[in-house]
């Protein structure tokens, strides 16, 4: 079944896909095929991307959480896997304190529950300012490249295109605010202390959104956390890593519904 904001393919448990900033539902098509044999894929547009460009002009974790809920709720899905890659993860976070009770896990996929810090901040504020005034292609050209690890860049030229493609499609609104938004999300370890459902953690070792010293300042917080470290790779592991990451997430998926 397709909606325009969403893509819902196989049966069984049900998994939960959440994009990154400047991306849309279109990255996880390829990645989640194989798990459509065991597992319902449930792939969301976050407010302002894709498909997903109505009048929002909220573009707060906590509102994107409960446009997550929102549509989760109009396919009556009352217990899921939700996987979060990067801005996904920051919206995972904030469901995970609003919604717990439907987890039965979740993953943060090159993703953080820590705040930005003091001069993420300021490089936040400073692209707003250069998107508002050199427009989106002009940001997203020199942004996307350097997402994926050097070593793999000339590999997955198709993909680096692909990710272009789609972030130039997102409105300049939805840029800046997406942009406002995940510099002003709060620290949301104390969730990651206190969350009941396990958690997989997914890393890229070259990963410059994510350095390794923050990844490893919580990935221990959970009761019950996995953690997945990916050699060679940047902030791109479901193209970069893809059949090691498939399998990693299958086997989570695999473990929490048994």
């Amino acid at each position: 079944m397709e909606n325009k904001t969403y893509s819902d393919t196989g049966s069984g448990p049900t998994l939960v896909f959440l994009h990154g900033f400047c991306e849309s539902k279109q990255v996880w098509e390829a990645f989640t095929k194989p798990l459509q044999q065991q597992f319902r894929i449930i792939a969301l547009d976050l407010p302002g991307h894709g498909a997903n460009t109505g009048n929002s002009s909220n573009y707060s974790m906590e509102f994107m959480a409960d446009d997550v809920k929102r549509q989760l709720d109009e396919m009556q899905v009352h217990q899921c896997v939700l996987v979060g890659h990067s801005m996904g993860g920051y919206v995972t976070m904030a469901f995970a304190e609003k919604y717990g009770s439907l987890l039965k896990g979740f993953c943060l996929f090159h993703s953080s529950a820590l705040p930005d810090t003091e001069e993420k901040k300021e490089n936040r504020n400073k692209t707003i300012a250069y998107v508002e005034q050199h427009g989106v292609d002009n940001f997203i050209n020199p942004f996307i490249e350097p997402l994926f690890f050097k070593g793999n860049r000339a590999r997955l030229k198709a993909e680096i295109e692909l990710m272009k493609t789609i972030g130039k499609q997102t409105p300049q609104a939805a840029v800046t605010g997406a942009l406002a938004a995940m510099r002003d999300r709060p620290d949301r370890t104390q969730v990651l202390q206190e969350v009941k459902c396990p958690v997989l953690f997914i890393f890229g070792k070259d990963d410059g959104a994510v350095p390794l010293e923050k990844a490893l300042e919580q990935c221990h917080l959970p009761y019950n956390s996995l953690v997945h470290f990916l050699g060679d790779t940047g902030h791109m592991g479901m193209f970069e890593r893809k059949t090691e990451t498939q399998q990693t997430l299958q086997q989570f998926a695999e473990t929490v519904f048994a």
